[in-house]
């Protein structure tokens, strides 16, 4: 199923921009880091069709993009494609066999990264540089993409942030939220993302103080919220007690929220990438992860711990009162 369609960009010498498939990542913070890399992609002459997870679509509202839904399923993603009439070249930002697949079966020539043994799917092969930060990682691809079909070379290093658009619906959605919550125009409020997915070797991304920490932001004066997700109301609601919760956002409308934060703070997850890619000031927490790869991208981005190593709340809170005055 495709979403929303928006015109073709014309340049003013009236050609038409060449169009190029884009498969996303399945993660909403890769998404978030890939954006810089689509952008660049579209000022090098290319239309960009996205395809990817259902949240694709909203998240993505402000940059005007196709996006194609994707389902779960190699043979039912090909089958969606074909029935998109998605363009026939495509740049690959997942790393799996079955999405590498998918795109052959639905007579896709791509550019990805050459692992997995998945070479003979694609039509072109790029070796994975180690020790980059994935927003450098999407880029290369990009710019090996832009290469390859003829578009305008790309910079050599991506931009200082990551510029994810925010629609008119994206600001009045959390202008709602936090009107409905009793946050008046104007408040000075501090988002915290308690919430993590996944273990890395076995350990928690979830960083255990951010109930403390939530007093703590109090204590400074400021309100605090959270924007659990789908099911994640009682888990947002045990690990940050005193925050008032803004359920039922889209990503586009969570994006704005922190956008109006004077700080959030997230675990190494979606969220503080999501305040990462609308320039917002973020403050990282690492445990098991590796900052070197998926810290906030921005100048306002900060990040403290990684490599197994959590820090405490005072330094946290420390973090903070840099970031707040």
């Amino acid at each position: 199923m495709a979403g929303p369609q928006s015109a073709a960009r014309v340049p003013a010498d009236g050609v038409r921009p060449t169009p190029l498939l884009v498969r996303l990542p399945n993660w909403v913070g890769d998404v978030c880091m890939a954006v810089p890399s689509l952008c660049a992609l579209e000022r090098s002459g290319f239309e960009i069709v996205a395809a990817g997870r259902g949240w694709a679509a909203d998240l993505l509202a402000g940059h005007g993009w196709r996006v194609v839904r994707l389902p779960a399923g190699t043979r039912a993603a090909a089958r969606a494609l074909r029935d998109a009439e998605a363009p026939r070249r495509a740049v690959l930002l997942t790393n799996s066999i079955g999405s590498a697949l998918a795109l052959r079966l639905a007579g896709i020539s791509a550019l990805g990264h050459r692992n997995e043994g998945r070479t003979v799917l694609l039509g072109r092969g790029v070796a994975r540089e180690s020790g980059r930060h994935e927003v450098e990682v999407f880029w290369r691809l990009a710019a090996h993409a832009a290469a390859w079909l003829g578009g305008a070379p790309l910079p050599a290093s991506p931009p200082a942030s990551i510029g994810l658009r925010l629609a008119d619906a994206h600001r009045v959605a959390a202008r709602d939220a936090l009107a409905r919550a009793g946050l008046r125009e104007g408040t000075r409020y501090a988002v915290v993302a308690p919430l993590a997915t996944g273990t890395i070797d076995g350990a928690s991304k979830a960083w255990t103080g951010f109930d403390a920490l939530e007093r703590a932001l109090r204590a400074h004066g400021l309100a605090t919220v959270c924007c659990p997700g789908p099911g994640e109301e009682a888990a947002a609601r045990a690990a940050t007690p005193g925050a008032t919760p803004l359920a039922g956002l889209g990503l586009g409308a969570y994006a704005a929220v922190c956008a109006g934060a004077v700080v959030t703070v997230a675990n190494d997850s979606g969220p503080m990438h999501l305040a990462a890619s609308v320039d917002a000031p973020v403050i990282g927490v690492f445990g098991p992860g590796d900052p070197r790869r998926t810290r906030p991208w921005g100048a306002r981005a900060r990040w403290l711990g990684g490599d197994g190593a959590w820090p405490d709340v005072k330094a946290v809170d420390a973090a903070v009162r840099a970031v707040v005055g």
